[in-house]
């Protein structure tokens, strides 16, 4: 902030602050009319340092970036750098005896040791300098706001230690282990917890738990999580989850001990597991139950257990924005769960394993790759000419999967025949009919809305096309239909998949890759109640999956088809290893070229990168706002459309307009627009016609307008 002793600055400041109209927006804006930017100055002060010490470039990156974010060096940095109205702000301010005891503190002499040490990868340098510009922001946060407001302040103080929540998760689960009945499944679920609690002394690291659908992964690896975390002075657990979907399910079990809303409503404080613990970060947070702290701890995850997507995780680890990177710090020291590692986007897998890597090897942090279904992250990954190199010493928490996955079997898995042909919506929906509780999971909303146009009245429809909070009633509405064994019927996309905790006694899979096909296979029998073994049909349906990855997934299973194929963990290994071998690129986004290729100058592509690596891609979808009112509460969305009306566009409302925003494809959204049901308002599509949604089905257009869609 050294740019701020320009005298601009000064008066502006003291101005102000004799107004005492001190708001965080009116004093650090550094754009604001009248004031020159600032952090330019301050890159240029550390640039100006003599000698070749590499940290005049690591701290240009940071202060340059303090607003406005982390810049590619070519076309961005170097040019501020030597552009010459930035270097007369500088001038102007060097020239002031104000600055000098700034100006002229010195860097360290000595570069640190991550860059002395002859084992650093070149490519981690980049995440180096990201923890350093994450300290800078967030410090530069905290301070601004310990300014302003120091009640705020207050609330990101005061949680529990890791050491007590350890102590919590054990008295919990020994009573939740002593009041549960003693069957097979609960004896083995008591067993994997023991197992994985053995290895809580072992060394930071990658580990692997595989563990089969309905094993207790959740709660077995928070165990380990909070032991390995209290052997190793380690400070927070990330969960991250990559469904939306589910990641409330995950949080309240987290949170209660249970995802049962009846029992969580009766719960007194003292029964709770880590509901002062938690802090949800998500697009889908209600924040009717958020609270002003955990909104706080989600910009910079500053609280023992943070529940996330992993959209959030690795899009903040490559971001390029200060909000994004402020909590990139706080990862440091940390276990990492990755629940459902599966679906890791293969198309990154460059990229997402060496931040790992990096994390891993210099950063302190133990990475939990969880699934029933492992992928094969180690070793060369690929085939010519696309490979990568896979983790190395990634160590398993428990020691026998392929035991352990037979002797969790309670699901007869059908397979089609190879020469097999498709069969019609027709002939599916009759066998369907056949079943008083049955889940059919497709490839597509379309097939999805096909399929279920079909079924009798009362069938559930389940896909994307509905707003989050429509899918949470929904699911809600299936648990209890489950739980009272009334008559119930599911039509879904492969949304339900992962981890969503729901039992079915038969469940219908759509030919798609074997994990997709095991995950819906951990929907039935899942708590293996039955008096008779549970029913997986594997379908060849009329419409091959959409283009792209799932395509690929279908394809490799159809070619196992010709071997004697079943839901184990040998045949996972087997299918990912050909799966990966279809895939075109592990780098869409280009990480070797942003990266690597200049790590050696320190010449990065911070901004490029970040703007090219999308998880979910946001340029081919476009959300809308849709109308909807919660049935049972009576919560609508209305109220809150007409603030975006009004202008009042608030980050709070934003965020709770995500409850009630549904992603359409670009064409999709232009096809509604063409037809009046959305307009644009302020800056968002939002509905505008009673027909466009419909609840419990979701968005509405002709069919002519509908395009592939996994989900």
């Amino acid at each position: 902030d050294v740019g701020k002793f320009h005298p601009k600055w000064q008066q502006y400041i003291r101005s102000q602050t004799n107004e005492n109209t001190s708001t965080e927006e009116s004093i650090l804006s550094s754009h604001s009319p009248g004031r020159p930017r600032h952090s330019g100055v301050g890159a240029l002060a550390a640039w100006a340092i003599e000698g070749k010490n590499p940290l005049k470039k690591v701290a240009a990156y940071c202060i340059a970036g303090h607003h406005a974010g982390l810049d590619d060096w070519f076309g961005g940095l170097e040019a501020r750098l030597n552009d010459p109205t930035e270097q007369q702000l500088y001038q102007t301010v060097s020239a002031l005896f104000e600055a000098q005891p700034f100006l002229s503190a010195p860097l360290p002499t000595e570069p640190p040791c991550i860059i002395q040490d002859k084992r650093l990868d070149a490519e981690q340098l980049h995440l180096w300098i990201r923890m350093i510009f994450s300290c800078l922001v967030d410090a530069d946060f905290l301070d601004t706001e310990a300014f302003i407001d120091p009640e705020r302040a207050q609330l990101r103080q005061d949680y529990p230690s890791l050491q007590s929540l350890y102590q919590r998760y054990q008295e919990f689960m020994d009573a939740k282990e002593r009041n549960a009945p003693d069957t097979p499944i609960n004896r083995l679920r008591r067993a994997i917890r023991a197992e994985c609690l053995s290895h809580a002394d072992d060394p930071p690291g990658f580990f692997s738990l595989t563990v089969p659908t309905g094993g207790g992964k959740t709660l077995a690896s928070i165990g380990f999580a909070l032991a390995h975390a209290c052997t190793h002075n380690l400070r927070r657990i990330i969960v991250a989850i990559p469904y939306t979907s589910i990641i409330e399910q995950t949080a309240a079990v987290l949170r209660y001990g249970t995802d049962d809303p009846n029992r969580i409503a009766s719960m007194a404080p003292h029964d709770m597991l880590f509901a002062d613990a938690v802090v949800e970060h998500h697009s889908n947070l209600d924040l009717g139950r958020d609270s002003l702290r955990n909104r706080l701890a989600s910009e910079n995850w500053d609280a023992p257990i943070i529940v996330t997507t992993t959209v959030q995780l690795f899009e903040s680890l490559f971001a390029a924005s200060p909000s994004a990177c402020r909590k990139l710090h706080n990862i440091a020291r940390s276990v990492i769960i990755l629940d459902e590692v599966q679906l890791l986007p293969p198309e990154h897998l460059r990229s997402i394993l060496s931040v790992l890597r990096g994390l891993v090897n210099y950063f302190g942090v133990s990475v939990v790759l969880m699934t029933a279904t492992q992928p094969v992250l180690e070793g060369t990954i690929g085939a010519p000419p696309s490979t990568i190199n896979g983790l190395e010493a990634v160590r398993p928490l428990v020691s026998n999967p392929q035991a352990l996955a037979q002797q969790f079997d309670r699901v007869d898995a059908h397979f089609p025949s190879p020469n097999s042909q498709p069969i019609s919506w027709e002939e599916l929906r009759d066998q369907l009919c056949q079943h008083r509780q049955v889940l059919c999971i497709v490839n597509s909303r379309k097939d999805c809305r096909d399929l279920h146009a079909l079924m009798p009245p009362n069938t559930v429809h389940l896909s994307a096309l509905m707003c989050p909070e429509d899918r949470s009633v929904t699911l809600a509405c299936i648990k209890h239909a489950l739980r009272t064994n009334q008559e119930i019927r599911v039509i879904s996309t492969q949304l339900v998949e992962a981890g969503v905790d729901i039992d079915f006694p038969v469940v219908y899979r759509a030919l798609a890759g074997l994990d997709s096909i095991a995950q819906a296979a951990g929907r039935c029998n899942r708590e293996g109640t039955l008096p008779y073994r549970g029913n997986l049909y594997v379908f060849i349906p009329p419409r091959r999956s959409p283009p792209g990855l799932l395509r690929k997934g279908e394809d490799t299973t159809r070619e196992l088809l010709h071997d004697s194929l079943a839901l184990q963990p040998v045949h996972y290994e087997r299918y990912f290893q050909k799966f990966y071998a279809r895939v075109n690129t592990f780098d869409s986004a280009q990480f070797d070229e942003c990266f690597v290729k200049n790590a050696t100058t320190l010449s990065f592509a911070f901004r490029t990168f970040a703007d090219r690596f999308a998880i979910v891609d946001s340029q081919q979808q476009v959300g809308v706002i849709v109308r909807y009112t919660n049935p049972h509460t009576g919560v609508s969305s209305e109220p809150l459309i007409e603030r975006l009306r009004a202008g009042q566009l608030t980050r709070d409302l934003l965020r709770q307009l995500q409850r009630y925003s549904v992603n359409l494809y670009r064409k999709e959204a232009q096809y509604a627009a063409e037809r009046g049901y959305i307009q644009h308002i302020n800056g968002f599509w939002v509905q505008v016609t009673d027909q466009f949604y419909v609840p419990g089905l979701g968005v509405q257009l002709d069919d002519t307008a509908w395009f592939d869609c996994v989900v």
